[in-house]
């Protein structure tokens, strides 16, 4: 583990884990593509990075890669809402569970393999079709490192809650919500569309996975679907 943004720079290799949760579980022709874009974007990476450290700002401490579930205005560079917003501490991808394993999933109790616990009343999915544990909502306030793995890395400062319980978000150095977006990867989350309705995965059409890159996830019977952008985290701001 590296405790400063300038160990980041110094090693121009990819991030670990930058690739995303999703194409861990792709095909391998997927894969390899989502590895050449995140090894492409490394340098502007570092450089954005550079520029950060240099004005003498918050310090970050580079950290595992971690995944932000984000709403709002693609085009936004601040806003209200991030209470609804959530993290992903550890890598969701392989830690999910095929659409076509449902069944074992429901005769487990609902205990995946990776141990995380199913809520038949509000899951998720990723692009290709994995369910996935729920994140940790609300994202924590501090400042974020974000990147979507594309050209722009930029701060997220997630702000303590008001008075009303509402948490706003802003991004420095002019990045919108959609320049930090990793687009290979997609999330949605699905809840019963009536009290007490159904809302199964088993109800979800394999044939509509995989989902394209930007795309938006494939609705359920009986569900309501949001779909949320998915953030990269490569470091966390720390106190001097």
């Amino acid at each position: 583990m590296m405790s400063a943004l300038r160990a980041i720079v110094v090693r121009t290799h990819r991030p670990r884990g930058a690739v995303s949760a999703c194409t861990r579980s792709t095909q391998r022709l997927i894969r390899y593509a989502c590895l050449a874009t995140a090894s492409l974007v490394t340098i502007a990476v570092a450089a954005q990075v550079v520029h950060a450290a240099g004005g003498g700002q918050t310090k970050f401490k580079r950290i595992s890669t971690q995944y932000i579930a984000a709403l709002g205005d693609p085009g936004a560079t601040s806003g209200n809402g991030a209470q609804l917003w959530g993290l992903w501490p550890l890598d969701p991808g392989p830690r999910g569970v095929k659409l076509n394993r449902y069944q074992l999933l429901k005769n487990s109790g609902g205990v995946a393999p990776a141990r995380w616990k199913f809520d038949e009343t509000d899951w998720w999915l990723e692009e290709h079709g994995l369910i996935m544990e729920q994140p940790t909502v609300p994202l924590p306030p501090g400042k974020y490192l974000v990147t979507g793995a594309r050209k722009v890395t930029a701060v997220l400062t997630i702000h303590p809650a008001d008075s009303h319980g509402d948490t706003r978000w802003e991004l420095d150095q002019g990045a919108t919500l959609y320049d930090v977006t990793h687009l290979a990867c997609r999330s949605a989350r699905y809840t019963p569309a009536t009290v007490g309705g159904s809302c199964s995965p088993a109800d979800a059409k394999q044939t509509a996975f995989p989902v394209a890159p930007g795309g938006t996830m494939p609705p359920v019977e009986g569900c309501t679907k949001q779909d949320y952008a998915v953030l990269i985290v490569i470091g966390v701001g720390v106190e001097d």
